[in-house]
Formats: structure tokens, sequence, C-alpha cells
């Protein structure tokens, strides 16, 4: 009867500390399920081991000197491979987490978690899920939202006086026909605005940008405004 080998994962490590990289690798070599392929302790000789190796996975320490685990993340995608990087770090810092999850790194994990929570994200990593730690996902979905406000909040910001005018019209249902009236200009040029509308807030029609205003913030501003 012949025997199945399941094929291992290919994993790489850049970290600028020595010690745990040794850990980390004594630790996957155990498990038997993967194949650390390389070591690394800065960003520059992992991205040469990852161009010859081509990993199913890299495990980058966000904060080393010269190149730091953030531009490590943008070299990496800029290789094009099927490459995932789960991000390690010794800061529960929620803008670090945003920004690397940002652009491109599928999970980030604290390097002082236990070690079968390491592998579990690894394997999550691999099956393309992405992973988060229960301590930190509550941390990054609050910064996302905050962040996000303030960004929906600079858009509408950049609309002009106009602009805003026709959407507070278009919040209350008015057609374009009725806020031409109201404004006292063609029904040409209300569309245009709108269109202007549509650009600055990223969104495809009236309802989404009428449902833009209202959840974040534009029609508070304009009674705010009023009084």
């Amino acid at each position: 009867m012949r025997r199945e080998f399941k094929k291992k994962s290919k994993v790489l490590l850049i970290d600028d500390n020595y010690e745990h990289l040794a850990g980390i690798r004594e630790l996957l070599n155990l498990e038997g399920t993967f194949d650390v392929v390389g070591i690394a302790t800065n960003v520059t000789v992992g991205l040469n081991l990852i161009k010859k190796y081509q990993p199913d996975v890299v495990l980058l320490d966000m904060n080393m000197p010269e190149r730091d685990g953030l531009q490590g993340i943008m070299e990496i995608a800029k290789l094009d491979l099927d490459t995932k990087v789960l991000a390690l770090s010794g800061y529960d810092d929620a803008d670090l987490i945003f920004r690397a999850m940002k652009i491109g790194a599928k999970g980030y994990v604290l390097k002082t978690m236990a070690s079968a929570q390491l592998i579990y994200a690894i394997e999550e990593v691999l099956n393309g899920k992405i992973y988060l730690p229960l301590a930190l996902s509550s941390r990054f979905f609050e910064y996302f939202q905050q962040t996000f406000r303030e960004e929906a909040e600079k858009m509408l910001n950049y609309l002009t006086q106009r602009e805003e005018e026709v959407l507070e019209l278009l919040t209350q249902g008015i057609t374009y026909k009725g806020v031409a009236n109201k404004l006292f200009i063609s029904e040409t040029t209300v569309k245009t605005h709108v269109n202007n509308i549509f650009q600055k807030l990223q969104v495809n029609d009236r309802t989404q940008a009428v449902l833009y205003a209202i959840n974040n913030g534009f029609l508070t501003k304009k009674v705010k405004l009023a009084v």
C-alpha cells in the first residue's frame, strides 16, 4: 500500500533578533509540517531569499533598522509571487496593525504569543484566511472605523459650497429639476455638480451619495453651521 506524504509548506523568517529567529525555526521544524527554507536578519537579504525559494509564507518582523517591516511588505508585493506575509511584532500598536494589513499583510501576531497560537496563525494564513488574535482584532477594527470616519469627513470637506448645497437638497429627496429651481441654476449644471460630488466621495449614484452624507455626519455639520 502506497503511503501519501503531505507536501510541507515553505516558510521564510525575517527578524533582526537572531535568537528569536532560531527559536521560531526550531519550533516550526519540530512541528513537522513546515520547511523553513531560509532566515534573514534584514529585509534586503530576506527579499533575495524570497526570490530564490519562493516561500508560501513569510514571517516578517515589523520593527527593524534600515528597512522596516512595512517597507518589506511593499517590496514583497512587488515580486508578484503567491507569498503570504504574516507580520510579527512586539507591540500591539493599532496604527501599525492597520498599516500592515492595509498594504498586504495577511495576519499580525505578537512575539509574546504562545507557540500553538503562532502555528495556528501560520496555518490560517496558508489556508487563505486573515489572522488577527482576538486581543488585537477589536483594537484593529476600532482604529479602522475611526480612520474611516476621519477619511470620510475629509472627503466631504473637498466639496465646494455649491456642491454642499446640491448634496443637502438631494438628502431631502428633491429631484434634479427641483434642485435646479431652488438654486436658480439649470438642470444640466445640477448634473455637473452631482457628477463632481460622485467623484469626490467615490460613489456611483445618488443613493450612495445620500447614504454617505447621512452616515458621515454631513447633515449634523450643516445643522451646526446653521445654528
